[in-house]
């Protein structure tokens, strides 16, 4: 199993849970932990807002003893600051209990007839929450969302799930600004907890590498330090065919647009030469708005019989009819490494004797994910989309790149990778005929599925925010270049 630099590695709730049980064998008490948990929240509220009344609302655990933590810093910052306890005081333990002994401020039971705050501390329940909420956390989370600019939370936002982002009975706070600790968790870039969580700062509190070495497995955020390792820049004595060939596999005529985004997409991102396989009628279409992009008429076995056309990209536009069923077996049996989207997982999905293989990637959106995998799907409720993902990679043998505000990639080894950069003006019609595009022509240059995936996705996103506003599908293409062009002078200067 891959694992990611280590910065931009996330943290399960368990894989959390036992770096801080490891933190003390390995030199760092419990409660040095919290007091630098507790400082970080602190130092996060004053380089955000200025001193004003401001309650901290305390639970029964850990996450309780960092907010009394948080008052007593803040009180000693001359705030006027107040503590707000869920449940009864006199049963706190552990860390939690000396974090209450050491503050010396106001405690009030949660009620609704304490005084308006102009800031809400929640620290109420951390990531590790495995329960909904009710009562007076229920109330407070509803009340959240009129007020979340004035809400920090402490870890993530009372009531999200870390490891799956969902909101637990759905109910949870909704915060304007977020501060986690040592590294995010799962749930910071999974939907709805992505859109729950406001603005995240990832704390240094101190906790040892070693304590997190024995915890980590294997998901990361696909940021440019995942992505942008697997781009190297061409060297100098490269040609086009040692850039590789991507071959799209086009439909009809009247769907022909969807292949050429995908083509264009294979170009700009690196293969060096990009072949549409089609028909006569769709040929012609083609020609007349390709020029680097070359258009083949012939059978796709010939085409396919030659080894030089090492990546495919096929099912934009395909069609579902038999003669689309037999041009996936073919690509299928083929053994190249493939890009398998749209119409072909439609096809997948009907037929489960088609020869699926590990050099593919698969890209589903949500309704495409229920049709492949009904019973996976009908779990995502329950177990998020990071694990139904890993499950529908784990069982089909394939990379799944399971297509969202919050796309998840993960492959058959149990490597995962989450990419929460994309715009949301990236959801428009043909802008996932352009990724497939894009990881295709990766695939051809040599790369393995998951880190073609990996960087397909973090390039597509980028070259959203490139294109901007008002971009369609055919704006990506280009922005691409550029996205590229900056990323490798970064690199040469970093």
């Amino acid at each position: 199993m891959r694992v990611a630099a280590s910065l931009e590695r996330l943290m399960t709730v368990a894989e959390m849970g036992a770096a801080d049980a490891a933190a003390p064998e390995c030199g760092v008490p419990s409660m040095t932990l919290m007091e630098k948990a507790g400082c970080a929240v602190a130092d996060a509220i004053g380089r955000r807002f200025t001193p004003r009344p401001t309650a901290v609302l305390c639970g029964p655990g850990n996450n309780g003893g960092d907010g009394y933590v948080v008052a007593r810093l803040l009180a000693q910052r001359g705030w006027p600051v107040w503590c707000e306890a869920l449940g009864d005081i006199s049963l706190l333990k552990g860390d939690a209990a000396e974090a209450f002994r050491r503050w010396t401020g106001e405690t009030l039971p949660v009620s609704q007839d304490n005084p308006m705050a102009g800031l809400f501390v929640d620290a109420l329940f951390g990531a590790g929450l495995s329960r909904p909420l009710e009562g007076h956390a229920a109330r407070l989370a509803a009340a959240s969302a009129r007020m979340r600019d004035r809400i920090v939370a402490v870890d993530v936002p009372s009531g999200i799930h870390g490891d799956t982002g969902l909101a637990l009975g759905g109910i949870a706070f909704h915060a304007g600004l977020t501060v986690t600790f040592v590294r995010r968790k799962p749930g910071h870039l999974l939907m709805p907890g992505r859109a729950q969580c406001g603005d995240v700062v990832v704390a240094d509190i101190g906790m040892p590498q070693a304590a997190c070495l024995r915890a980590l497995e294997g998901s990361a955020e696909n940021t440019w330090a995942l992505a942008g390792g697997h781009l190297a820049p061409a060297k100098l004595d490269t040609h086009k065919y040692r850039r590789g060939h991507c071959l799209v596999v086009s439909g009809g005529a009247n769907s022909a647009g969807a292949a050429r985004l995908a083509a264009q997409g294979a170009a700009r991102a690196g293969a060096g030469l990009t072949t549409i396989a089609a028909d006569a009628g769709a040929a012609a279409l083609h020609r007349a708005h390709l020029s680097a992009i070359m258009v083949r008429t012939d059978p796709l076995a010939d085409l396919l019989g030659d080894a030089r056309r090492n990546a495919v990209v096929v099912g934009p536009g395909l069609g579902l009819d038999d003669a689309a069923a037999a041009q996936l077996r073919q690509v299928l049996e083929a053994r190249r490494a493939s890009v398998l989207d749209a119409d072909a997982l439609t096809l997948v999905a009907r037929d489960s004797g088609l020869p699926l293989h590990d050099r593919c990637v698969a890209t589903p959106h949500e309704g495409e994910f229920a049709r492949l995998y009904p019973d996976i799907a009908q779990e995502l409720p329950r177990i998020g989309k990071l694990a139904a993902a890993r499950a529908a990679a784990r069982r089909s043998g394939v990379t799944i790149l399971f297509k969202g505000a919050d796309t998840v990639i993960a492959a058959p080894d149990g490597s995962a990778a989450i990419d929460d950069q994309a715009p949301p003006y990236l959801a428009t019609a043909g802008s996932g005929d352009v990724l497939a595009g894009m990881i295709g022509g990766l695939l051809a240059q040599g790369l393995p599925p998951f880190d073609a995936a990996c960087a397909g996705v973090f390039l597509h996103g980028a070259a959203a925010r490139q294109a901007g506003i008002g971009m369609t599908a055919d704006d990506l293409p280009s922005a691409v270049s550029s996205v590229l062009a900056g990323l490798n002078a970064a690199a040469r200067t970093g």
